[in-house]
C-alpha cells in the first residue's frame, strides 16, 4: 500500500529535492496541486488532510498557516516542516534523530516534526555530543563559522548568483548576519541547552551547494581535558552505527593534503565530521550538503524513521 505525500511548498530547492529523492520509489504516491491553485488554502487544505504525510517547504508564515488548516479530527496526517517555524516548539519532535535515542523515539512516534536549519545541524552534531558527553558544559563560549553554498539562500538569491550579469562582490565569499540575529540561533541554544546564543559567522560563496561548519575549543575551557585523538574516539562511540553521520578517521585530512571543501559532500545526504587539532586547541569540522542533511534528505530521512523502514532509503549515501 502506497503512502501519500504532499509537498506543500514543492517548486523550491528544498521540495524540488525531496521530489527527486521520492522519485526513486515505489511506495509513494505523491499528491499534485494544479500550479494555478498552489497558494489558494481551499486546495492546500484538502490534499494536507488526505495525505498520510505533509512535507512543507515554506516560510514560516504559510508553513504556521499550513498546520491550521488540519482538520480537528485529522490524527491521520504527519507533518514534516523544513521551515524554522516549529523548530523549538517542546510539542515537535526535533528532527535530528542521531542526537539521541530520546530524539529518534519521539521521530517515529510523532505526527509533528520539524527539520532542524543546515547552519543548525552541524552545530548539533559537534556541541549537542560534546554536552551530552559531559566534555563540554552548558556555560562554554561557544563560536562557530560557517561557509555555505547559495542556494541555501533561496530562488531569488540563487537567481541573482546565476544572473549572467551579477556584480563583482558575488565572486567571492560573503560573510553576513552580522548583527548577531541569524535565525538558526534559537534552535541552536535551545535544542543544545547553552545558556546564551553562540557566537555564529556564516559565509555565502559563489558556488551551489555544500557546506562546512567549524566549531574550534580551547581545550582547558573543557570539563575534561581530552587530547584530540581521545575526542575522536569518544565521537566515534556516539555516533557508532549511525548511517548519516561518519566520523572520519584520525588524520585523514592527510587524504586532501590538509584542505577542506565546503562542496566535497554536494548531492550526498549525510555528513562527514573530522577532528584535528593539538592539546591546546581543537577544530571540529562537520561538512555535508546543506540541501541533504542540513534540508531534503534530513526530512526524508525523518519520513524513513517514521515508516520503520531503512532509514537510508531513497537517499544517497
Amino acid at each position: 500500500m502506497s503512502i501519500k505525500v504532499f509537498i506543500d511548498g514543492s517548486e523550491g530547492t528544498t521540495g524540488l529535492r525531496i521530489n527527486e529523492r521520492i522519485s526513486v520509489r515505489d511506495d509513494i504516491e505523491v499528491l499534485t496541486i494544479n500550479p494555478e491553485l498552489r497558494k489558494d488554502p481551499a486546495e492546500r487544505k484538502k490534499l494536507i488532510n488526505a495525505s498520510d504525510v505533509t512535507f512543507l517547504c515554506l516560510p514560516d508564515v504559510a508553513a504556521i498557516e499550513a498546520v491550521s488548516l488540519i482538520d480537528p479530527d485529522n490524527n491521520h496526517t504527519c507533518i514534516i516542516d523544513a521551515s524554522t517555524a516549529h523548530r523549538t516548539n517542546p510539542e515537535w519532535a526535533y528532527g535530528f534523530p542521531e542526537l539521541d535515542k530520546e530524539f529518534r523515539d519521539k521521530i517515529k512516534n510523532s505526527k509533528r516534526i520539524a527539520v532542524p536549519g543546515c547552519y543548525a545541524s552541524g552545530f548539533m552534531m559537534m556541541v549537542y555530543p560534546l554536552i551530552k558527553m559531559g566534555l563540554m558544559g552548558t556555560d562554554y563560549p561557544v563560536a562557530v563559522s560557517a561557509l555555505s553554498g547559495y542556494s541555501g539562500a533561496g530562488k531569488k538569491a540563487i537567481a541573482v548568483y546565476e544572473s549572467d550579469d551579477k556584480t563583482e562582490d558575488l565572486f567571492a565569499p560573503r560573510e553576513y548576519a552580522l548583527t548577531q540575529q541569524h535565525k538558526h540561533l534559537k534552535e541552536m541554544k535551545a535544542i543544545t541547552g547553552l545558556d546564551r546564543e553562540p557566537l555564529f559567522t556564516p559565509v555565502v560563496d559563489d558556488y551551489y551547494s555544500g557546506m562546512i561548519v567549524t566549531l574550534p575549543i580551547y581545550t582547558h575551557l573543557l570539563k575534561e581535558k581530552v587530547t584530540p585523538e581521545e575526542l575522536h574516539k569518544k565521537f566515534e562511540n556516539y555516533y557508532e552505527g549511525e548511517q548519516f553521520i561518519q566520523v572520519m578517521p584520525f588524520g585523514s585530512e592527510s587524504e586532501t593534503n590538509g584542505f577542506f571543501s565546503a562542496n566535497a559532500m554536494s548531492g550526498k545526504d549525510y555528513a562527514k565530521i573530522y577532528i584535528t587539532g593539538n592539546e591546546d586547541r581543537i577544530l571540529i569540522n562537520a561538512i555535508f550538503d546543506n540541501l541533504g542533511k542540513g534540508a531534503s534528505g534530513a526530512a526524508m530521512q525523518c519520513l524513513n524513521v517514521v515508516l520503520g523502514c531503512d532509514e537510508a532509503k531513497g537517499l544517497v549515501l
